[in-house]
């Protein structure tokens, strides 16, 4: 990793995604455990993906995200490690938000990835994704993004009443992750626990507080 502190505000949690083996599956998981529709979104090139999205208070937002069955195998490992995906859909990684993704990586994990440009329509954004699509700490270390031009899917994304209260990062080694990442890293929602992998977040709804996992 590289030599210098900057301090916790380095990175900003973006937003979290749920993957399915198919995208209905993915969809389906968050529509029933939180009770509220979720939006549109679309295809991505490069990883050959496609995803809906749910927008959530304060600027951040909630992505279902699965393997487009009608596109091409990509030439490189998927991001979010999609391509060894197996079981119900699950709450399976975080996103933070840098404005140096180039900088910010030499204070990171060589896993943490490395630039890809991406875009779809009017959104255009870089993701630090490894070579093959397994983020460190067994995927629960948070994917790496970089918005370019004023667009943002949070800004973008009709209000759903549904606000993140917490987010619990489970891992063995949780306190390993939570030292490396408050070189960079502060939100007093996102909650580091030992114990075994996983991503629970807790979230407000207009049907009261619902769990997702």
């Amino acid at each position: 990793m590289g030599k210098l502190n900057r301090g916790g505000d380095a990175m900003k949690l973006d937003h979290v995604a749920v993957a399915g083996a198919t995208l209905a599956e993915a969809v389906d998981a968050v529509e029933s455990a939180l009770g509220v529709a979720m939006t549109a979104g679309g295809r991505h090139d490069v990883f050959h993906t496609q995803n809906r999205l749910l927008g959530l208070a304060d600027g951040l937002y909630l992505e279902a995200i699965a393997i487009d069955p009608k596109a091409p195998i990509p030439d490189r490992a998927r991001w979010f490690d999609l391509d060894r995906f197996r079981g119900p859909a699950r709450l399976t990684n975080w996103i933070c938000a840098t404005d140096d993704m180039v900088d910010l990586l030499q204070d990171l994990p060589p896993g943490a990835g490395q630039p890809v440009a991406l875009r779809r329509g009017d959104l255009n954004w870089q993701m630090a994704v490894p070579a093959d699509g397994i983020l460190p700490f067994d995927n629960l270390f948070p994917a790496l993004i970089q918005w370019h031009g004023p667009l943002h899917p949070g800004a973008l994304l009709p209000e759903s009443g549904c606000r993140l209260r917490r987010l619990v990062v489970a891992h063995p080694q949780a306190d390993e992750l939570a030292a490396i990442l408050a070189r960079t890293f502060t939100d007093a929602r996102v909650v580091f626990e030992p114990g075994s992998c996983g991503l629970m977040a807790e979230i407000d709804t207009p049907h009261g507080t619902r769990v997702l996992q």
